[in-house]
């Protein structure tokens, strides 16, 4: 064996480094001084680590099994940024006296999660991929327990157990069909040798389902925000856009490298109705939702079929629209989970209600939640309108070489009046804490610096992300570079 393949995996052996010396520090610093460093080590290592992700690599590895390019570095490169913005929100949490006992084994099992995406994002083999699948399933569970003095935490974990078994069992029937057809789990074997017919429809759908659980696809969410209610709040946060960035990036992969040549054919129409009902029951039961942590749990099931119109493209555009959505979407989900977390930590409250009058008692808080939902909503000059509008002119765009640019303009249509929906309710929160006349049962308080930090990350991101076009740029040049739709 070549054991000179390694150095490929440049990412992920650079995560392991940060993961070891985390371990490390955790394990033999036994006195109270010694492992109150560990936080700060581990936001220092990780953004150093996140730096040096920004450095494009490209190779092959076990003879395929493994892919890295410059479109996967920068994926990765977008998933570290959030994570690192968690890192450091996560601070006053984990170091509260009910967290810092385990805080150590926290960021470790985050490290370990991420391992996971990285290895689904670049396997070009199915093997690999359902290991780096369940590397980052399984230490979720525990990070959604984390909270072991609440009994929905422990509820939300079992829940989220139970999913993530099923839907695995779900995607490995899918995959058994897969090999029936090919006699090959390798990405590319499959796509030359795989015929349509009945099996591959078959194979197709439970495959698609299993993904769909992770990304909350409807009708797969139904565990979504039970799972994000009962879990810590930090978790949440990492839970609603690291994994489900991660999981849209190896979704596309699959549809477009493996299954990619029965597009018009097969998958297409699939995708279409999946998007269409993620959107619109994502809305509607958004609008009911009266507990913030519920409230954003829906808003991501809805985002998530946003997403996916980067699936639709099947392009690059498509591609590097989905890419910065991504981005765009985690500043301004996390600086909305940072002030929740924020107001939990100090007051323990969650309810919409309770943030009725908040500006007159945090107004920065109010500043900062108002920008997010701006964002979220997709109202200009913020970056959640420039990441929808690319993402509805990659699909539209997309439209003039399909079989069917009839069925893709009503998509987008009906994309753009839930749209609109999601503009109500996003302002329902901002009603609330700028004109709602009750009196804020909120007192004013200054939250911790790591929290501050954290959210003005995202609100700079929030901004700047509307104002640097280049950025955009960069990531549809990037997608067109290489080689992620030779295959086409």
């Amino acid at each position: 064996m070549d054991y000179s393949q390694f150095l490929i995996m440049g990412q992920e052996i650079g995560l392991l480094i940060v993961f070891l010396l985390v371990f490390l520090l955790d394990v033999f610093s036994t006195n109270k001084g010694g492992r109150s460093i560990i936080s700060g080590t581990t936001i220092i290592l990780f953004g150093l680590f996140t730096i040096y992700s920004f450095c494009p690599c490209e190779g092959v590895a076990f003879e395929g099994m493994y892919v890295t390019s410059p479109v996967i570095s920068a994926i990765k490169a977008i998933l570290n940024i959030g994570v690192l913005i968690v890192l450091i929100q996560s601070m006053q949490w984990a170091n509260s006296e009910s967290q810092v006992v385990r805080r150590g084994e926290f960021y470790e099992l985050l490290l370990v999660t991420l391992f996971g995406m990285y290895i689904m994002i670049s396997a070009r083999h199915f093997l690999l991929f359902v290991i780096g699948l369940e590397t980052a399933s399984l230490p979720l569970a525990a990070m959604v327990a984390f909270d072991k003095k609440r009994y929905e935490s422990h509820e939300a974990a079992i829940k989220y157990m139970l999913t993530a078994v099923f839907s695995s069992a779900v995607f490995m029937m899918g995959l058994s069909f897969v090999y029936a057809l090919a006699g090959s789990l390798y990405f590319a074997d499959i796509a030359a040798v795989a015929t349509e017919s009945t099996l591959l429809v078959i194979a197709l759908a439970f495959v698609i389902a299993g993904i769909g659980f992770k990304l909350s696809l409807v009708p797969f969410h139904l565990w979504t925000a039970d799972v994000y209610q009962g879990a810590p709040t930090i978790v949440t946060s990492y839970l609603s856009v690291i994994s489900k960035g991660a999981a849209a990036f190896a979704f596309m992969v699959i549809l477009v490298q493996v299954f990619g040549a029965f597009y018009s054919d097969v998958w297409e129409w699939m995708l279409y109705a999946l998007i269409i009902l993620t959107i619109t029951v994502g809305n509607l039961f958004a609008i009911r939702q009266r507990n913030m942590k519920r409230f954003l749990a829906f808003s991501s099931v809805s985002q998530a079929g946003y997403i996916m119109l980067g699936v639709i493209a099947c392009n690059a555009i498509g591609l590097g629209s989905m890419m910065y959505y991504i981005l765009v979407y985690i500043f301004s989900n996390l600086a909305a989970f940072g002030v929740i977390s924020a107001i939990e930590n100090k007051t323990g409250r969650v309810s919409m209600d309770d943030y009725n009058g908040l500006y007159k008692t945090n107004p920065r808080l109010s500043f900062t939640m108002m920008l997010a939902m701006f964002s979220l909503a997709g109202i200009p000059p913020f970056a959640g309108f420039f990441s929808k509008f690319f993402i509805f002119g990659s699909t539209i765009d997309a439209a003039t070489g399909t079989a069917h640019p009839a069925a893709l303009y009503v998509l987008v249509l009906i994309a753009l009046i839930n749209t609109i929906v999601s503009l109500y309710y996003y302002l329902l929160v901002v009603k609330a804490m700028f004109i709602s006349s009750d009196e804020c049962v909120i007192p004013a308080f200054r939250s911790a610096w790591s929290e501050r930090a954290g959210m003005w990350i995202c609100v700079a991101g929030i901004i700047g992300l509307g104002l640097v076009s280049c950025i955009y740029g960069y990531l549809t040049e990037t997608a067109a570079a290489g080689t992620f739709f030779a295959s086409l």
